[in-house]
């Protein structure tokens, strides 16, 4: 059980405010509808390496929120690894797809399915634990692979939207705000996190949070959780898109997805 995600310094009222921080998690009872959901499981991650991300063209006016699913719908992923349930959006043109780390740490059997119905087996291609991400190498691809645009800088209050598969509801579409930057996970678990008010839940980990360009900003990895039912609050928060492809953060140069 993890603890709300506070900043330094923040006032005690805004510590009880927040409540537990949470990760998506995978594995445990069942759930009402097809999902369950996870667990967290110890250990580290291993290293990886493919194609470089190629960003498809990206419209500059702002979207509507149906334009934004319609646009980046096909990219996203259904991920079952072992009982877990998250999900993933393809990131490059090969097929490899970005997910948070939890959802597929330590399991043994990963299956992806596709936007069109297309299923595939899928081996980690590299991870990173300490920032919650990894990227699977699916064995098999839809006819037709549509990446997501990947990059584009988040800003407090500036529209957001979440795909996923929150409760096994798979291609569940929300939106929100961005409501805070450079969050951190008490204990300095996770850090420099996007806060954001997108209604998102257990299986949505993983799934990309997308500002109105439908540019992926961020990979969802984590809700508050004040009354531990693993029940959306409100608060839910994301790794940046920069950080998440090791082009942020302090680690050591390559222990990031290298997609």
């Amino acid at each position: 059980m993890e603890r709300v995600p506070q900043e330094a310094g923040a006032a005690t009222a805004q510590k009880a405010a927040a409540g537990r921080a949470r990760r998506f998690l995978a594995g445990g009872g069942a759930l009402v509808v097809v999902a369950v959901l996870a667990y967290w499981l110890g250990g580290g991650g291993g290293k990886g390496e493919g194609a470089v991300p190629r960003p498809s063209p990206t419209p500059s006016a702002a979207l509507t929120v149906a334009e934004v699913f319609k646009r980046v719908g096909p990219s996203v992923v259904v991920i079952r690894a072992g009982r877990s349930l998250g999900t993933g959006v393809i990131a490059t043109e090969d097929g490899t797809i970005l997910t948070a780390h939890h959802v597929v740490e330590d399991a043994e059997d990963v299956t992806v399915t596709f936007a069109d119905g297309t299923r595939a087996k899928a081996v980690v291609g590299s991870s990173n634990p300490r920032l919650d991400v990894a990227t699977l190498k699916p064995a098999g691809l839809p006819e037709i692979v549509v990446p997501a645009a990947l990059g584009g800088a988040a800003a407090v209050g500036a529209p957001v939207v979440a795909i996923g598969n929150p409760l096994g509801l798979t291609y569940s579409v929300s939106s929100g705000v961005v409501a805070g930057l450079n969050r951190t996970i008490e204990k300095g678990d996770l850090s420099g996190l996007i806060q954001f008010d997108a209604s998102v839940n257990p299986g949505s980990s993983g799934g990309p949070l997308l500002d109105a360009r439908g540019l992926v900003i961020g990979i969802v990895v984590s809700i508050a959780d004040p009354g531990g039912d693993e029940a959306f609050a409100g608060i839910a928060f994301a790794v940046p898109i920069g950080a998440a492809l090791g082009n942020e953060g302090d680690g050591p140069p390559g222990d990031g997805p290298q997609i």
